[in-house]
């Protein structure tokens, strides 16, 4: 057993795990909006979504880079459905009322946009197919454990980073007076919406590749 590159990829998947988890992105957006909007469970649901998104990706990944690579069309769809999508999200962020402290937010509906959002963000495929995946694969042919570790570990980090944040930011929910609470889910909103034109433009720029 190479120990040593297992520890390096599982270094590499708790780093590229902060990384992301703290990066700024539709899904960091979504656990935000949810957790302001639905309360800290339903934060939490929705920070676990890259299990369901990014697990199965960094299987298929593992078989399938090479010719995704060489399908923009599957990116095009993507990322036009992630920019109606996002559209929708971020629109709504105006109209959101705050929430009862004494309800339960729908977390099973905030764990659904979660997985929703991650799954129509374009830039989890390029990720995985054009970066995680072929360096997953190469290390594999030394050491069969060590992409396992690293997908473990990054999918983890990832979670907690997130689910972190949303505790942070909500607060216990002390800090949600109405103006604050509009105040952040209009900034929730724009940015969603700035999401969605970025994902329309990767669709635009793609468009020449398939038709």
């Amino acid at each position: 057993m190479d120990t040593e590159l297992i520890a390096q990829l599982a270094g590499a998947g708790v780093a590229l795990g902060i990384i992301e988890g703290i990066k700024p992105g539709p899904l960091l957006t979504m656990v935000i909006r949810e957790s302001l909007s639905k309360g800290l469970k339903a934060g939490m649901w929705t920070a676990a979504a890259p299990i369901f998104t990014d697990g199965p990706l960094i299987i298929v990944s593992l078989f399938f880079a090479g010719w995704v690579a060489t399908e923009p069309s599957v990116l095009l769809t993507i990322s036009a459905l992630g920019a109606l999508f996002l559209t929708k999200m971020g629109l709504e962020c105006f109209s959101l009322e705050l929430p009862d402290p004494s309800m339960e937010g729908d977390a099973s509906g905030s764990f659904k946009r979660g997985v929703l959002t991650n799954l129509l963000n374009p830039n989890v495929y390029v990720f995985w197919f054009l970066i995680g995946g072929p360096l997953m694969a190469s290390a594999s042919e030394q050491e069969p454990v060590a992409p396992v570790i690293y997908a473990i570990a990054f999918l983890l980090t990832i979670i907690l980073v997130k689910a972190s944040i949303a505790w942070i930011f909500v607060g216990g929910g002390t800090w949600l007076s109405p103006r604050r609470y509009r105040i952040a889910m209009v900034i929730c909103g724009l940015a969603m919406l700035g999401f969605a034109v970025t994902f329309a433009y990767q669709a635009y720029d793609l468009y020449p590749e398939v038709f």
